[in-house]
């Protein structure tokens, strides 16, 4: 399983943010989390979710969202589960937990732990990192491409919507790394799901 720790970046000096963060992941992941999202320290969340697809649309929702030191741990949960992420345990746990802890000292604020597979982490983190940094350098136009495409439009009818031509909506995708980020998806979620089954 994936458990995903978010510290809040500079939480002394900024208002807090969990609270709301846990109302849109709670809401946008209702029915893949394992267990809800909760606050489990003053400025920091977590949640649980068994698929590396949820684990990765977590990991860039929160990136997007920005502010955010982002831990993956990758690996067992103790079972059953209880009614709340703050008295769970297992392997998983103590991975995320050195995985946020180290995420607050690298660039792209992202890290990914897995106690008997440290190799197959270090992959994973190694190209979600490029996907985060592809991501970090997309326009607030090729945002909003992104947007209008991610509510299931064509190409054709996002540049209606933006009153650009086809062509243009096919350069900003081109800048944006759309195609390239959407190719990414699966096999990064194959690759963090192999990872769970080390």
């Amino acid at each position: 399983m994936f458990v995903l720790t978010a510290d809040q970046v500079s939480s002394r000096t900024t208002p807090d943010r969990v609270g709301a963060t846990l109302r849109r992941l709670n809401r946008g992941f209702s029915d893949r989390l394992r267990l809800p999202a909760e606050r489990t320290a003053g400025d920091e969340l977590q949640l649980l979710v068994a698929a590396g697809a949820d684990a990765l649309e977590a990991c860039l929702r929160l990136d997007r969202e920005g502010g955010w030191s982002i831990g993956v741990g990758v690996g067992s949960v103790n079972l059953p589960l209880p009614a709340g992420v703050r008295e769970s345990a297992g392997d998983a746990f103590i991975a995320a937990r050195a995985a946020v802890d180290r995420a607050k000292k690298r660039p792209t604020r992202f890290a990914i732990e897995h106690e008997h597979s440290p190799e197959g982490a270090a992959d994973a983190e190694a190209l979600i990192d490029l996907l985060l940094i592809l991501r970090s350098r997309r326009s607030s136009e090729g945002w909003e491409l992104y947007d209008l495409l991610g509510s299931a439009g064509t190409q054709a009818e996002a540049a209606a919507t933006l009153g650009i031509t086809p062509q243009a909506a096919s350069k900003r995708a081109l800048a944006a790394g759309l195609r390239v980020e959407r190719a990414a998806m699966a096999p990064l979620a194959r690759q963090l799901d192999r990872l769970d089954q080390n």
